[in-house]
């Protein structure tokens, strides 16, 4: 039995996403480098037609890869697969249509099943077509409102790189809706959600979060609006009164032009656009995005199914790459605090998700 975090190789699973986009390109071009199967033991959800169709598509032939019934099942050193459709799928890579949309659906509710029944450690998930997904029943925004709807605790969208993380106040929504949902109360949950994910995911003791403002100039005493007076300013207040070092508001452009953000940990926005325009800015196609506040571990790249250079093999795999690293670097994290904590260590591969959910992870093969 080991003991040491370091020693356990973590089953990690990956959706398929919209079999027309650029996730199975992703996923070929990752593991097809010897040194990723050495990092995890990746678990692919969907169905080894397509991943064959895409390894020989990009001349993946030292791939290895194995169909497998059930998670227990993956081994190191090749790609393991599970089959959520028995049927020969039409590929046709860059079209938007009904079709890889289902598919993306299957394969995420299977993995997604996994995932909360701990057969897998952490999931990340690919690229889907938002346009299509509801007309194949998927009655979601996107990945983060689903993964709340099966998981334990309360979601934030937590975009991160390697000098800068951006959470979300708001989520998928327009721009009209987005200062109705601003409340005292949804600011302050939304500051301690980071705060936490700071601490228990990301190793840092006593994080700073920087507010941002949600009208121009954080309003310019009243002009523009008055939710940051009446608002963000209490809610930081909040904050900073149950020990949390929160501070704003800021105004955006002035924050992100000046390089402010490189003196936080973190920074919550208020919208959608307003966090992800600068961070895609600073990350380029690099960044991550993350799933904080939920008892699973769910991370993806930072961009869609890319449909106009699908199947093309333009598509860099570093988002995707970064994404299977933070998944790995979240689930070891998690472990060592909480074993910290308790002064004493247990396997990682059992003790991933305790004091979150009653039944263990199955040890790693």
């Amino acid at each position: 039995m080991k003991h040491e975090a370091e020693a356990d190789l973590l089953r990690i699973g990956i959706t398929i996403g919209d079999i027309n986009g650029v996730g199975p390109e992703l996923i070929v071009k990752t593991f097809m480098e010897p040194l990723m199967m050495e990092t995890c033991i990746p678990i692919v959800y969907g169905s080894s037609r397509i991943i064959s169709y895409y390894k020989k598509s990009f001349n993946a032939e030292h791939l290895n890869y194995q169909n497998i019934a059930s998670a227990s099942q993956a081994l190191p050193k090749r790609l393991n697969i599970i089959n959520c459709w028995e049927e020969e799928a039409k590929i046709e890579p860059g079209v938007s249509n009904a079709t890889g949309a289902n598919y993306a659906v299957r394969s995420l509710e299977k993995a997604t099943s996994d995932l909360t029944s701990n057969n897998i450690h952490a999931l990340v998930t690919s690229p889907i077509d938002k346009s299509h997904m509801s007309s194949v029943g998927f009655d979601f925004p996107g990945h983060t409102e689903y993964m709340a709807a099966k998981a334990k605790g309360v979601p934030l969208m937590l975009m991160v790189g390697e000098d800068i993380r951006v959470a979300l106040a708001t989520g998928h929504m327009g721009l009209k809706d987005v200062s109705s949902q601003l409340t005292i109360q949804n600011l302050f949950d939304k500051i301690t959600i980071l705060d936490q994910s700071l601490k228990l995911d990301f190793s840092i003791d006593r994080p700073k979060i920087a507010v941002l403002a949600v009208n121009p100039h954080a309003s310019d005493q009243g002009k523009f609006g008055n939710e940051e007076a009446k608002i963000i300013q209490p809610a930081i207040q909040k904050a900073f009164n149950a020990g949390i070092i929160a501070v704003g508001p800021f105004s955006a452009d002035g924050f992100f032009a000046s390089g402010n953000y490189v003196h936080y940990d973190a920074i919550l926005a208020m919208y959608h656009d307003q966090g992800l325009i600068p961070f895609k800015t600073i990350t380029g196609m690099a960044g991550i995005n993350y799933t904080a506040g939920l008892n699973i571990i769910r991370t993806s790249p930072d961009h869609g199914p890319a449909f106009d250079i699908a199947g093309q093999g333009k598509a860099s795999e570093d988002s995707f790459r970064n994404a299977v690293y933070m998944a790995i670097d979240i689930c070891r994290t998690r472990y060592l605090n909480r074993n910290l904590s308790k002064n004493k260590l247990k396997n990682l591969s059992t003790e991933l998700t305790e004091g979150q959910d009653d039944e263990a992870l199955p040890e790693s093969e």
